[in-house]
């Protein structure tokens, strides 16, 4: 019988609009591929170091961050962006660089790391249309993926990442892109599926910003939608990993701002090697972690060192205090293989963008991560096309229900 999501048996993290784990930075609207499903208008424009400044004290004027996603466009396009990360270090933030790896070198890398890089998210999937790579599938992007985990691990000390968006045909290939990372848990720290979904920019909807109703056409997502499924959801990809991997068991999430059981950013942590998953986190470990970050450095944890990640035994003594780490702990201890090797942990999150409701509410990520600077404040990165084309996000309604 397939288990159903509970939102009342997961840790809701307590991220905020101001104290929040992440916080994310766009230097630069040029991007090097051209994504399917990419909501960014792709244009050669660059932030210089003075704005990049501007928006780094709009973050710590009002929001306390432990991490900060350095992305874009493609952020290897900005030609300072060793500056950049240097900047975000030099503040105490850890900088993460999101990037599709395409402008990437193992000399990059290493002028990354010593201006302070704590890690790299890349976003590889086979709906970029990248150089050789096009028509391959997503297994077949694996051996990309492993290009770069490989060249981060030879690097070394540095946070490996990756993400990619799912579509619905490609919804099927989740459970070996989940094997994969399993067979490289030693250097693949985290792997992050994002549902592909689209406001529905005409149908039943019109749009307002203030009082003006709109033509959206001039929005970049208002082009991305084909003759596909919009509306992939968190549960749907968590069904679709328990066909092969059973007990999969989320452990934490963020919830949505207008409905309070949906899954936005949906988070598990396992315990293994690259040739048995032992168990799952539960959800008093990520509380247990999340606090005990936040007493020690007033911060909630974002990104953890790769060091931490190869620490599983060390981590499944808090087997007393939750139920999916003691089963992990049973199940470790009578495998005399493990004598002497390591175990480690790697994360796995789905994210699930926003939904409009059938009532016109627009259903964000409450408590969103991702929280970008426009004019002088903090806004959705996600809708940051809005504000460029309109000066404001924009407001849904359905037909039947305009105002007066």
């Amino acid at each position: 019988m397939e288990r159903e999501l509970d939102h009342r048996e997961l840790y809701r993290l307590p991220w905020n609009l101001s104290d929040n784990a992440i916080a994310w930075l766009e230097p630069t609207a040029k991007c090097n591929l051209a994504c399917e499903g990419c909501y960014r208008t792709n244009i050669n424009e660059h932030k210089s170091l003075e704005e990049v400044a501007s928006d780094l004290d709009v973050f710590e004027r009002y929001r306390t961050v432990d991490g900060v996603s350095v992305a874009g466009g493609d952020p290897l396009t900005h030609p300072q962006i060793v500056d950049i990360i240097r900047m975000i270090a030099e503040r105490g933030w850890k900088p993460i660089l999101n990037t599709n790896g395409l402008a990437l070198s193992p000399d990059l890398l290493r002028e990354l790391k010593s201006a302070g890089l704590f890690g790299l998210t890349f976003h590889i999937d086979s709906k970029q249309g990248r150089p050789k790579w096009k028509n391959k599938t997503e297994q077949e992007h694996n051996d990309l993926r492993l290009h770069y985990a490989e060249m981060v691990a030879e690097v070394g000390g540095l946070s490996c990442a990756f993400n990619s968006t799912v579509y619905e045909d490609t919804l099927d290939s989740v459970p070996d892109l989940i094997a994969w990372a399993q067979r490289h848990i030693d250097i693949v720290h985290v792997m992050v599926f994002i549902c592909y979904r689209a406001a529905e920019m005409d149908g039943a909807f019109d749009y307002y910003a203030g009082g003006r109703k709109l033509e959206t056409s001039a929005l970049e997502y208002a082009h991305i939608q084909k003759a596909q499924r919009i509306d992939i959801s968190a549960p749907d990809v968590v069904a679709k990993i328990r066909e092969r991997f059973p007990e999969f068991s989320p452990c934490g999430y963020l919830n949505g701002t207008e409905k309070p059981d949906s899954f936005k950013w949906l988070f598990s942590l396992r315990f293994g090697t690259p040739k048995r998953i032992y168990g799952y986190a539960g959800a008093k470990m990520m509380e247990i972690a999340q606090t005990w970050h936040h007493l020690r450095t007033g911060r909630y944890m974002a990104y953890a060192q790769p060091n931490v990640h190869r620490r599983g035994k060390s981590l499944m003594w808090l087997w007393p205090f939750d139920s999916g780490v003691r089963q992990a702990f049973r199940r470790a201890i009578v495998d005399p293989r493990l004598l002497f090797s390591r175990v480690h942990t790697q994360s796995i999150m789905v994210i699930q963008p926003i939904d409009i409701l059938s009532d016109g509410r627009q259903n964000m990520c409450d408590g969103c991560p991702d929280m970008t600077v426009w004019d002088g404040r903090l806004a959705w990165s996600c809708r940051l096309e809005e504000c460029i084309e309109y000066g404001q996000f924009v407001r849904s309604v359905r037909r039947e229900e305009l105002p007066y």
